[in-house]
């Protein structure tokens, strides 16, 4: 064969594949060769769909993941959980294998296909659920691509998508650029505009007497945290988060007054939120779930918004300031003698309401265990709570400090928070080993649903402590419709059982079942269950009718 001359004239060519990973296709199996030597590791899911959930729970924790799929049925199966990390602003390369473009080229039959000769087909369904797309088509351009779409990833925090045809794995691209690292700062705010808006912002705390801060997910997803860490520690005011920002803020300062959810909130922090005359928003987002139902009590002239694009002050919008700049400058320029502070809410881990009436004084209830969650946990653990009970539950939890929350409010999709354990679960072991601990808690109908990430667990030597909550069925599906329906039940398993039958050995796990109040605090005092360093599976039964607060009010089933 005659020598490529455009590839004689690379400086350091190397081919296409070297710098991907992700799970096996037919149309991405010779792409699959190159992880190992590019120094990277196939996670080897055992579905596209938990693939697509454990990059996204890896990106939440590591910044961002990557994804590999075949094309047609294998990037279907993702799709529902790419439109998750779409709708939540959590950045995923996906990239998908494809057919030879001479075989596209040519309308060829082919499997996987609809049958038709259009190749465009997925690409097309895929196009609303990522923020770049791109075919790696022409060797000249494929370095160029790549970059430009992996920025877009990191500074628009969404999925991209790749199209990777067979026959450009081994296309041979130029090299040299991969001593260059990709420019992933944010654009830079104009200065004018940006100096005006901290103005109007500094002017406004300096007239309020009520102020207070409430964060929420954007401040996570579109990297805001130090900027808003340090508005929080400077200014001293009582700071709230929304659920879907909680772990955003050090819940372990004296400052911090728990989660504003509207009317699911605890009264003290729903008086103190709505009667604020000042109320500095950092990336709010206002979904049903996230708002309690749409409940929030909080005029917007009495708001100051800070977004990822945009920053609003009462009524005026101010397009194309971003946040960081804006926040940086406000911590600068804030003379902390000049504002007036109202202390807030000292939110705490002992319960303070319960149903022991109603199930019995040693029954587990919601209302019981999450606050008491707060005595298991450990500074730096990650919690990751599934679109059920444990969603709202987890709201009467005070963190120690840095622990990372991965929970799915807005997207919702339930199953979603057992394979996102296993991606967070891997992302905490690359970058710190096994120091910090992975603790999930998912529903027994929300388990079913995505239980085989249990076996990619095991696979990959991960060690995460996995709560399954026996309640027997979907108990927020009860909560808004069918409380007794059969549809709303499922087949009770032996949950522990899985994990053996997941072919996991000796000493590779520990079971146990909680029935009671007991059964928990001597669980949380068990140094074994909390130091070992295996998978700890737990079976912890609760009342079939019993919810949290913060569920029953979305639901519409609390009085208000």
């Amino acid at each position: 064969m005659a020598a490529d001359i455009r590839a004689s004239s690379l400086k350091q060519p190397v081919d296409v594949a070297e710098a991907v990973h992700g799970v096996p296709g037919d149309y991405n199996l010779v792409a699959l060769d190159y992880i190992e030597p590019a120094g990277l590791y196939s996670v080897g899911n055992v579905n596209e769909l938990n693939a697509g959930y454990a990059a996204d729970g890896y990106a939440r924790v590591k910044d961002i993941s990557a994804l590999v799929t075949t094309f047609g049925v294998g990037e279907l199966s993702a799709l529902n959980a790419i439109a998750g990390a779409y709708s939540e602003y959590v950045p995923i390369v996906h990239i998908v294998g494809t057919p030879a473009t001479s075989s596209q080229e040519q309308g060829a039959l082919l499997h996987h296909t609809l049958g038709n000769g259009n190749f465009n087909t997925f690409s097309d369904m895929a196009r609303s659920l990522h923020c770049t797309l791109v075919s790696l088509t022409d060797p000249l351009d494929i370095a160029s691509q790549i970059d430009h779409a992996i920025r877009e990833c990191y500074v628009q925090s969404r999925p991209v998508y790749i199209t990777l045809p067979q026959d450009m794995v081994q296309q041979k691209i130029e090299g040299e650029r991969l001593q260059t690292p990709i420019d992933l700062s944010f654009p830079q705010n104009d200065e004018e505009k940006e100096d005006h808006v901290v103005d109007v912002v500094l002017s406004s705390l300096k007239a309020a007497q009520r102020a207070i801060i409430l964060v929420d997910a954007c401040a996570i997803r579109h990297r805001a945290l130090a900027e808003t860490y340090d508005l929080v520690r400077q200014s001293g005011l009582p700071t709230f988060v929304a659920p879907m920002g909680k772990s955003a803020v050090d819940e372990t300062l004296p400052i911090y007054c728990g989660v504003y959810a509207g009317d699911g909130s605890v009264p003290a922090v729903r008086e103190r939120v709505e009667n604020a005359d000042l109320v500095l928003t950092i990336g709010a987002i206002k979904s049903d779930f996230n708002t309690a139902g749409f409940t929030y009590h909080v005029s917007q002239l009495n708001k100051i918004d800070f977004h990822s694009r945009y920053i609003r002050v009462k009524y005026a919008e101010y397009p194309g300031v971003r946040t960081n700049g804006v926040l940086r400058k406000i911590v600068e320029r804030m003379d902390k003698k000049s504002l007036s502070i109202q202390p807030g809410p000292n939110p705490h881990n002992d319960p303070s309401h319960d149903s022991d009436g109603k199930y019995g004084a040693d029954t587990i209830t919601h209302a019981w265990f999450w606050p008491t969650l707060g005595h298991l946990l450990r500074e730096n653990d990650i919690e990751i709570t599934e679109t059920g009970t444990s969603n709202f539950g987890i709201w009467e939890t005070r963190f120690p400090a840095k622990v990372t929350l991965v929970s799915q409010v807005l997207w919702g999709s339930i199953g979603y928070a057992t394979a996102a354990c296993q991606g967070a679960a891997s992302a905490a072991k690359d970058m710190e080993g096994d120091s910090r601990r992975t603790i999930l808690f998912a529903g027994d109908g929300s388990f079913q649903l995505t239980c085989q990430e249990v076996s990619t667990m095991l696979r990959n030597g991960l060690n995460p402590i996995i709560f399954v909550i026996c309640n027997a069925g979907f108990t927020i599906e009860r909560s808004i419709h069918g409380e007794n329906a059969e549809y709303n039940n499922i087949q009770l398993w032996r949950y522990k059982d899985l994990v053996p039958a997941f072919g996991a050995r000796e000493g590779q796990y520990k079971l146990y079942t909680v029935k009671t109040k007991n059964d928990v605090q001597a669980l949380f005092k068990n140094e074994q269950f909390a130091e070992a360093k295996c998978l700890r599976f737990v079976e912890m039964y609760m009342p079939k009718e019993d919810m949290p607060v913060g569920l029953k009010v979305t639901a519409g089933l609390a009085e208000r």
